[in-house]
């Protein structure tokens, strides 16, 4: 089973939304949509399941054009970040109603709705209303509906955005087992590259409008082809600064110098060097052994993790490291970065050395 766009475009009041894109979607692993709000994630997700029109291009399910066909006759499911689902009807015939419209025996009814809610531990809840379950119970009835109709295409928008963070990693651990095996294509929209990286599969990078990398998940991130990308697929934001090579040293402004072998090759010149927070860190590494030094803008404790922007004469940056630091804002502090982990990209922002870390 497979989604194909063909160059589609969305046109709005003469403004170009989405610019062509062209992907292929196969089962067997996520897909993942990956970009801020705003990047054309939803509009995209509108436009394969035929809600939204298409301005330009084709889009097929299974080699089958459907580019003007009705939401109804691709049997799709659509599941929002907002909990979709009758107020009126049980937690069993919420889950029933695409079977019911499409005529379906009791019988097979029965069958596939009580499935659907032993997958998703709903069986004590069938006979409630959606007022009477929490949240996570409201999203885990829409995934059953999802499941139990047995589309060819599942669509997955940002669908854990409105939990609480425990129900959020529960049914992010979930998600691959549920689908998994069905036959269906699922596309899984998300603005949090965490999520992406814990689904794999496949993503594609999102940012206004258009794809700016598609790939296996765990190579985009190794390998950004683009400063763009890297950008997409950071969070905490990517740190990047201006960098001039001399021979096999990089210097950065007045911040700091180091020899790379991996940039031996790289003609000497003006480039921009981009490392992710992690690889930076406020005590060196056997790894971590380049110092800068910064001024402490913001500072952040989170979980096991503490995190820090700092500005230095050339650039702002942000440092993500495990355990607790003891930072003082406004004061001046080293920082020590994985030379090893660096990304050099050209002027242009295509990748021209690193990658992998």
């Amino acid at each position: 089973m497979t989604i194909t766009l063909n160059k589609i475009t969305k046109v709005v009041a003469g403004q170009t939304h989405i610019k062509p894109v062209s992907l292929t979607f196969e089962t067997g692993h996520f897909n993942v949509l990956l970009g801020e709000t705003g990047a054309g994630k939803t509009s995209l997700i509108k436009m394969m399941a035929g809600l939204d029109p298409i301005a330009s291009g084709s889009i097929a399910i299974n080699g089958k054009d459907v580019t003007k066909q009705s939401t109804q006759k691709r049997n799709i499911s659509l599941v929002h970040q907002f909990f979709v689902n009758y107020p009126h009807m049980s937690v069993f015939d919420n889950i029933a109603s695409p079977l019911k419209v499409a005529g379906m025996p009791k019988s097979e009814i029965q069958g596939r709705v009580e499935e659907a809610a032993d997958i998703l531990q709903l069986r004590p809840m069938l006979h409630r209303r959606p007022h009477e379950l929490s949240g996570g119970q409201q999203q885990r009835t829409a995934l059953a509906r999802a499941i139990a109709k047995e589309s060819q295409a599942v669509f997955l928008d940002e669908p854990l955005a409105n939990l609480d963070y425990k129900l959020r990693e529960e049914l992010r651990e979930q998600l691959p087992e549920l689908f998994a095996g069905r036959g269906a294509v699922v596309v899984y929209a998300t603005s949090e590259p965490e999520e992406a990286l814990l689904l794999g599969g496949s993503t594609a990078l999102m940012n206004d409008g258009h794809v700016v990398q598609f790939g296996p998940t765990a190579q985009i991130y190794r390998q950004p082809q683009t400063l763009m990308a890297a950008k997409v697929f950071s969070d905490p934001p990517i740190n990047v600064a201006k960098v001039t090579k001399q021979g096999s040293t990089l210097i950065m402004g007045e911040s700091a110098r180091w020899d790379s072998a991996k940039m031996k090759d790289v003609a000497d010149g003006d480039y921009h060097v981009a490392i992710r927070p992690h690889h930076v860190t406020p005590i060196p590494t056997p790894a971590n052994t380049v110092k800068l030094n910064g001024k402490v803008l913001v500072t952040e404790l989170s979980g096991s993790e503490s995190s820090a922007h700092f500005a230095m004469a050339d650039a702002d940056w942000v440092s993500l490291a495990h355990g607790v630091h003891p930072y003082e804002v406004g004061e001046d502090h080293p920082f020590y970065l994985d030379p090893s982990a660096c990304l050099l990209f050209a002027e242009d922002g295509r990748i021209v050395a690193g990658g992998g870390a």
